[in-house]
Formats: C-alpha cells, structure tokens, sequence
C-alpha cells in the first residue's frame, strides 16, 4: 500500500518523504501545516505553513518522520483528501486530492465546494 491512512485524510509515501526533507533542514519539532482559507479563483485555498507547536484540536498525521496538521475547521473540508507530492516537467508540488470539491482551477491551489 502506497499510503497511510490516518482517519479520513491519506498522506502518500511520496509527499511523506518530502515533508521529511523539508522538516530535516528545520529546528527539531517542526511540523507543517496545512489548512484551507477563503480566497484563491474558486472560492477556497490551501495554505502551507511549518509551525513549532500543535493546536488541542488539530488532526495529526506521522509517516516516516513527517508530522503534517490539520486544523478542525480545515478537515471539515478536506475529508476523504489524499495529499501527495508532484515532481514532473511543469514543476514540483504537494497537491491535495480532495472528493469534495466540486471544481477547480489550473493552479491546483485552489478549489470551491
């Protein structure tokens, strides 16, 4: 199996390794975040931040030395999303693969439901 299933969010063996990457060049307990904010051509967007600490509500998700966090708010949104890492001729990215959104736009950041 390709990836690792933490409740309703899945994260790939790929996109775990890059966030292991990102997190090893950062101070110890690093984690990075990702929550969903109003904004961007459809309506929603993801955002990307590394943190130090975790929130008392946030779903947490450990693979093979990532900590990825989603706020409570922010699942809401993305349940049943799979996020993976992208390396191909247009670029590198973390895309999330979500069921609820119903369209989106060519940057990939940005989705409505």
């Amino acid at each position: 199996m390709d990836q690792a299933v933490s409740d309703n969010v899945t994260i790939s063996e790929r996109a775990a390794k890059r966030v292991s990457r990102i997190l090893a060049a950062e101070p110890a307990q690093t984690m990075l975040r990702i929550s969903v904010e109003g904004g961007g051509c459809s309506g929603f967007q993801y955002k990307y931040d590394l943190v130090q600490e975790r929130e008392p509500d946030d779903f947490v998700i450990e693979q093979g030395g990532a900590t990825v966090l989603i706020d409570a708010v922010s699942l809401q949104y993305m349940a049943g999303s799979e996020i993976d890492f992208v390396d191909d001729l247009i670029g590198q990215s973390f895309q999330i693969k979500n069921p609820n959104a119903t369209a989106g736009c060519g940057c990939g950041t940005s989705f409505s439901i």
